[in-house]
C-alpha cells in the first residue's frame, strides 16, 4: 500500500468558453462546473491532485452516460483557472467564473485558506459549491447555505494520535496525565484547527502540552522546536504544515536524531515521505481522510481500490486523499442534480442539503452547516516503509507500534516492532 506520486508539470487547463450571458447553456447538453485551483504557488502539488480528482470523476461519469435530468442526459465539463495559491486571486477568479463565464456550479479550491476566500463569493451569488479540500472548522460557523464539504474538519486529523497515546499509556500501566505532547504547526487556519483538536483531546486525558510552537513561514527550519524536544523529552511530537511541513518534520527529526516515542503528521502521502525518506519515515503516524483499503463502494468507481487503480492508470501516481475527496465532490454534485431533476441552483442546493449517499471515498451526509457528518478519519503508521491503517479499529490493518525504537536501535538494525 505504498503511495507514490509522480508530479509532472501542471499545465493550466483553462477551458475558455465563449463569453456572454448564455455561456452555461451554450452547449445545451452540458453542465458546466467552475473551479479555481492551485496549479502554481505553494499549494501546487495538492492543487494538481485536486484537478486530477475532478477530471477523473468527470470522465467516468460522462463515460457512463452523464447526469440524467428529466428526459435528457447531460455531460459534465469543468472550466479551470489557476488561483496561484493566493486567496485574493482565488476569490477574483471564482467571481469571474460565476459573473462572466456563467458556470452552473462551483467546485472548491485546494486548502482552507482559499476556500475561506471563495465561500463568500458563492454565497453572494447563491451558487452551490461542493468542496473537498477546505477542512477548517471556522468555515462551518459562518451560516453559509451554498457550501457543502465531503471531508472531515481539520480538528480531526490528529485526534486519533492522541487517543492512541492514551490507550497505549493505559496498556503500559501508566497514568495518561503523565503524557507530554509537543506541537509544531504552520500559521494557517487549517493547522491551527489541527492543533486545537489535539489540545481538546489531550485535555480529556489530562495530558500536558509542553511545547506549542508556530513553524517559520517558509517551513524550512524547525531546529528551535527540536531543541526544546531534546530538552523536555515529550512522548509525542505532532506537526501540521501541509506537505512542506511533513517533509520538514521527517527530514530534520532524522538529521538531528531527535527521539520521540511518537511522531504524528498531516499530509504524509502527498508529501511522499516514504519515497523521499525510506526507513527514516518508519513509525510516523499520519492522519488521512481516506485509504484505498476501505470497502466503500459506489456505482461509478466500485470499491476504493478500483478507484485507485483507475486513477493511477490515468495519472501515473497513486491517489492521495486530496484527489479522492475531489472526485467525491463531483459525484455528490451529479447525485444532487439528478435528484433535483433540475439545473436550477436553488433546487440543486436543496437536494445537496438532503444528500445521504455512499461513495468509494466514504459516506456523505451533510448537517445544517454543510459538514459531512457520516465519515470517519483514518490514521496510518509507516511500518516497513508501507502505510498501515491502525485506526479506526473497524478498518485497522495492523496495530500501532508505540513507543518507536530509538535511533540507536534503528541503526543497530532492530527489526520493526522490537523494543
Amino acid at each position: 500500500m505504498i503511495r507514490t506520486q509522480g508530479f509532472a508539470a501542471a499545465a493550466l487547463a483553462t477551458a475558455m468558453l465563449a463569453a456572454g450571458p448564455g455561456l452555461a447553456s451554450a452547449a445545451d447538453d452540458t453542465i458546466v462546473l467552475g473551479a479555481a485551483v492551485s496549479l502554481t504557488g505553494k499549494y501546487s502539488v495538492n492543487g494538481k491532485n485536486t484537478q486530477d480528482g475532478y477530471n477523473l470523476a468527470v470522465k467516468v461519469i460522462n463515460d457512463k452516460g452523464g447526469v440524467k435530468v428529466g428526459d435528457k442526459h447531460y455531460k459534465l465539463k469543468v472550466v479551470y483557472y489557476d488561483d496561484e495559491s493566493t486567496s485574493a486571486r482565488g476569490a477574483q477568479l471564482v467571481e469571474r467564473l460565476i459573473d462572466q463565464d456563467h458556470v452552473n456550479f462551483i467546485l472548491g479550491p485546494y486548502s482552507s485558506a482559499l476556500t475561506k476566500a471563495v465561500a463568500p463569493i458563492t454565497e453572494k451569488y447563491r451558487v452551490p459549491m461542493v468542496e473537498g479540500n477546505g477542512a477548517d472548522r471556522g468555515l462551518f460557523t459562518k451560516g453559509y447555505k451554498y457550501m457543502f464539504a465531503v471531508l472531515n474538519t481539520s480538528d480531526y486529523y490528529l485526534r486519533a494520535a492522541v487517543n492512541i497515546l492514551g490507550e497505549e499509556a493505559k496498556k503500559a500501566g501508566r497514568d495518561p496525565k503523565s503524557i507530554k505532547i509537543a506541537i509544531a504547526i504552520e500559521n494557517d487556519n487549517f493547522s491551527q484547527d489541527v492543533r486545537d483538536g489535539i489540545v481538546e483531546d489531550a485535555k480529556k486525558y489530562g495530558m500536558q502540552v509542553v511545547i506549542d510552537d508556530k513553524l517559520p513561514a517558509d517551513l524550512n527550519d524547525m531546529t528551535a522546536t527540536l531543541t526544546k524536544v531534546k530538552a523536555l523529552k515529550p512522548d509525542a511530537l505532532m506537526i501540521s504544515g501541509h506537505e512542506k511541513g511533513a517533509v520538514l518534520g521527517i527530514r530534520q527529526v532524522a538529521q538531528q536524531k531527535v527521539y520521540v516515542p511518537m511522531l504524528a503528521l498531516t499530509h504524509c502521502d502527498s508529501a511522499q515521505i516514504i519515497d523521499k525518506f525510506h526507513k527514516d519515515a518508519d513509525y510516523a503516524f499520519c492522519g488521512s481522510q481516506w485509504d484505498v483499503s476501505m470497502s466503500y463502494t459506489d456505482p461509478w468507481f466500485g470499491k476504493s481500490r478500483n478507484y485507485a487503480d483507475m486513477f493511477k492508470k490515468a495519472y501515473n501516481y497513486e491517489p492521495p486523499y486530496q484527489a479522492a475527496e475531489s472526485t467525491a465532490s463531483v459525484e455528490v454534485f451529479a447525485d444532487a442534480i439528478a435528484r433535483a431533476n433540475s439545473l436550477d441552483r436553488d433546487k440543486v442546493r436543496d437536494a445537496l442539503a438532503k444528500t445521504d449517499m455512499m461513495t468509494f471515498y466514504g459516506p456523505v451526509k451533510f448537517d445544517a452547516t454543510g459538514k459531512n457528518v457520516a465519515k470517519s478519519m483514518v490514521m496510518y503508521q509507516v511500518q516497513n516503509e508501507k502505510y498501515v491503517v491502525v485506526a479506526p479499529s473497524k478498518w485497522a490493518e495492523g496495530k500501532p507500534i508505540y513507543p518507536a525504537p530509538t535511533w540507536a536501535q534503528r541503526e543497530a538494525g532492530d527489526k520493526l516492532g522490537q523494543k
